[in-house]
């Protein structure tokens, strides 16, 4: 597939959804508060519940992923420290690097492109990195955001308890473990892929809502280590992580390393509000995550573009 191929079926679809959002953000004030709500609460929980209660995926395979996308944080997040320290940056710098070095979009960018670029098995794959990380990302990260906050810490790790997506993961697998999983042609079925399909879209809509409403005060200069640990260390480190693991259909693993690729999250930057606080390179912390967003998702156009073509020849993985 060359590379306009893999632009104009896998990339400029997604992109464009976001722009739409964006521009809309741009000239009409909206909360995406409530859009947001509506797909954590309602559309995500749907889309990873058919997604993995109908997988074809073997039960091994998803664990293979699993412990990838865990092993993948780890080393990521002990990078991204060691860089930060290196460079001397505060605490709340070094926390920020963490955060937007470590837990790429896997959801608002990741599954659309994943879906987009694998199919069927992208979907699943991606849907299923996104719960583990979800997980992670209200522990690990809420710790790494509030450093040395312990109380705020702890009232922030409750919250994966109240995060739909995990008990989405843990009652799809559960039915499947059981056999009971009914079939994909009942009204149930059909309904849950109906609610879940949609929240693909949306939340492409809702990442350039984001993105339009956002404060960018940092420089390039103070956001190009975190673009490069992102878009350049990240799919290099998951790579090597896929092959340690062995994860046995190569989909899964192409599809593994694309979403550890993904641009930088959004989370982290509502964590590093709650819970942090300070400065990185002399502009807010806000302000600085708001601007790699920014960044490594206008970065991430050709970055994942080449990577797609890459992974569909085989040459990686």
């Amino acid at each position: 597939m060359s590379l306009f191929s893999v632009f104009a079926t896998a990339i400029a679809p997604i992109f464009a959804i976001s722009v739409v959002g964006f521009v809309l953000g741009r000239v009409r004030d909206i909360d995406p508060g409530p859009l947001n709500t509506v797909t954590v609460y309602v559309l995500a929980p749907a889309l990873v519940f058919y997604s993995l209660a109908t997988t074809t995926l073997a039960t091994g395979t998803l664990v293979d992923v699993a412990l990838a996308v865990v092993a993948y944080h780890a080393v990521m997040i002990v990078v991204a420290e060691g860089v930060g320290r290196a460079l001397g940056s505060t605490a709340t710098g070094v926390s920020a690097i963490v955060l937007v070095g470590a837990f790429p979009n896997s959801g608002n960018v990741g599954i659309p492109i994943s879906a987009f670029a694998f199919g069927e098995t992208g979907r699943a794959t991606a849907v299923l990195y996104l719960a583990v990380q979800a997980v992670l990302m209200y522990t690990v990260g809420v710790y790494v955001a509030a450093r040395g906050n312990s109380e705020g810490a702890w009232v922030g790790i409750r919250r994966v308890f109240t995060v739909p997506l995990v008990y989405a993961v843990v009652a799809a697998l559960g039915l499947r473990a059981l056999g009971v999983v009914p079939p994909t042609d009942t009204t149930a079925m059909t309904t849950l892929r109906l609610v879940g399909d949609s929240s693909i879209p949306v939340m492409l809509l809702i990442l350039g809502i984001q993105l339009a409403e956002t404060d960018y005060g940092a420089t390039f200069r103070e956001i190009g280590t975190a673009t490069v640990l992102k878009m350049g260390v990240a799919p290099v480190v998951a790579v090597g992580v896929a092959l340690v693991v062995g994860v046995a259909d190569p989909t899964v693993g192409r599809v593994f390393v694309l979403e550890s690729a993904m641009p930088a999250a959004v989370t982290p930057l509502i964590l590093l509000a709650e819970f942090g606080e300070g400065e990185v390179g002399g502009v807010p912390v806000e302000s600085f995550v708001s601007t790699v967003v920014l960044v490594t998702t206008v970065v991430s156009i050709p970055v994942l573009t080449g990577l797609i073509a890459l992974l569909d020849a085989g040459v990686v993985l």
